[in-house]
């Protein structure tokens, strides 16, 4: 089984091609220039380094978000476009879980935390039991990270990943102290946790007119003609 995995959700993008619970190829771009400019060719690029081309993949796996609005799009219809032209599935990513993907086996709670601006985190929490997936400790949220950080559990090792911990790894440490580990090398999502999400929930696979994009809040253009009427009230 193959599958092409797509991240343009946060400021990091990726690409990577997995087979049979091996990463073939990855490539991962922090460059500054945008998703638009670079996930195509890192597209190319991962497919060449396998001597695969689009047909050869079985499922288009996308991180989905929640993340930056613009780029996550990006990555969804990249992902939709090829799938729909080869009419082969999707598998729609969840952002904060292919980050705790990323920890997989860590004993303790795996907290990813993903700048969401306006002084909020997106924020979930996982832990490793039995099996090949992240168990849910806390639900989604768009959140500060204070109330965040006073909805994680009172005893044990975590274990903070994702964006945000490098806006707000001052703040963490003197919450936690000791407690709190700041995974920094893993602050990107790599678009091989997506594969390997993705290939372990087959049975959500979709065809690629019903992928669309995880929200945990309007965008910023719709929440500030919101502000702008309120305020006109």
């Amino acid at each position: 089984m193959r599958i092409l995995g797509i991240d343009t959700s946060g400021p990091v993008a990726s690409a990577a091609a997995w087979e049979d619970g091996v990463v073939r190829a990855e490539m991962v771009l922090n460059t500054g220039l945008t998703h638009s400019q670079t996930i195509m060719p890192a597209i190319d690029a991962v497919l060449h380094a396998c001597s695969w081309t689009c047909a050869d993949v079985d499922a288009f796996a996308a991180v989905a978000g929640p993340g930056s609005f613009t780029g996550v799009r990006i990555g969804v219809c990249a992902a939709k476009g090829m799938a729909h032209a080869l009419a082969k599935p999707c598998a729609r990513i969840h952002a904060l879980e292919a980050l705790a993907m990323q920890a997989r086996g860590f004993e303790g709670v795996v907290c990813p935390i993903l700048d969401a601006r306006r002084d909020q985190v997106y924020s979930a929490a996982f832990c490793w039991a039995e099996g090949d997936l992240p168990q849910r400790v806390l639900a989604d949220a768009a959140q500060s990270l204070e109330a965040y950080m006073d909805s994680l559990p009172p005893e044990g090792r975590l274990l903070f990943v994702g964006d945000g911990v490098g806006k707000y790894a001052p703040s963490i440490r003197e919450r936690f102290g000791s407690r709190a580990l700041l995974a920094d090398e893993l602050m990107g999502l790599r678009a091989s946790a997506a594969c390997a999400l993705a290939a372990r929930q087959k049975q959500a696979w979709m065809p690629a007119g019903e992928l669309t994009p995880i929200y945990f809040r309007a965008p910023q253009a719709e929440r500030e003609r919101k502000e702008r009427e309120n305020g006109a009230g």
